[in-house]
């Protein structure tokens, strides 16, 4: 049997969704260990997406196979005793075998949250990105629109990036303020390494005052990762949400994450 799920985790404490060498925490690899447990055998999880060190996810969704039988609350009950804090089942779906959470996926989408006010909150420490200096959010989504569209973001992508090719769909990029807190709101049809923390690099640097908003364009342009600026940092990036083709139906929960922004965004 294949089984969807859906999962949210703070990623503060894990160098990352997938799993590395032993003794280095990451998301998978604790999910395996806790669904192996109730399953009474090993599995493999796939996720629908690689997120970095530091990254979270409100809207992570992913496969596992089991021989086991269980209903979906003794999935749902028994995975999440397993689970640390920090980690969490929000739902769970049988599906068909020819679902395949990362390869069936045809859009994802993330969350970028700053909180720009000139004193940082220990609140919300880990889980946004503080940004000190006043951002004028018209300025930014003025340069997010040089993005949107078919283009080679190899300006956009770490250079440790092993997508064989840079080019990426980027279906909207809109920004919001409520308050301290902006949000960059980007999907596409996949993403390249730190492609989404680059862009907010940009964007931030532009709506400081730094550069122009034509500027985007000018980086997009010049196919070159080292004129990109400064890499944002993982604390504000979200996982929110993944799409797939309507043959496949799973549970999906609104609004999207993360949760405290509910209200707000």
């Amino acid at each position: 049997m294949r089984i969807a799920i859906g999962v949210d985790y703070n990623g503060r404490g894990y160098r990352g969704w997938q799993t590395q060498q032993p003794g280095v925490k990451s998301v998978q690899e604790t999910l395996e260990k806790a669904i192996a447990r109730v399953a009474g055998h090993p599995v493999i999880v796939h996720g629908a997406g690689r997120t970095d060190a530091g990254v979270h996810a409100s809207g992570m969704v992913a496969h596992f196979d089991a021989d086991a039988v269980r209903s979906d609350r003794s999935w749902m009950l028994g995975v999440n005793t397993y689970l640390p804090e920090d980690i969490a089942l929000r739902w769970v779906c049988p599906v068909e075998d020819a679902f395949h959470a990362r390869f069936k996926a045809v859009a994802r989408r993330y969350r970028y949250v700053i909180y720009n006010h000139p004193f940082r909150s220990s609140l919300l420490a880990g889980q946004v990105t503080w940004h000190y200096h006043a951002l004028d959010t018209a300025r930014m989504q003025a340069a997010a629109a040089h993005l949107v569209g078919v283009h080679d973001f190899t300006s956009f992508r770490a250079v440790a990036c092993q997508a064989p090719k840079p080019v990426r769909d980027v279906h909207f990029i809109e920004l919001r303020q409520k308050g301290r807190l902006i949000v960059i709101d980007i999907q596409a049809d996949g993403f390249l390494h730190h492609m989404v923390r680059n862009i907010a690099g940009v964007l931030m640097a532009i709506g400081q005052g730094k550069a122009e908003p034509d500027w985007a364009a000018d980086v997009l342009a010049a196919r070159d990762r080292t004129l990109g600026g400064v890499t944002a940092p993982a604390d504000g990036l979200y996982f929110v949400d993944v799409h797939y083709p309507p043959e496949f139906v799973l549970p999906r929960e609104e609004p999207l994450g993360p949760a405290f922004l509910h209200g707000v965004y």
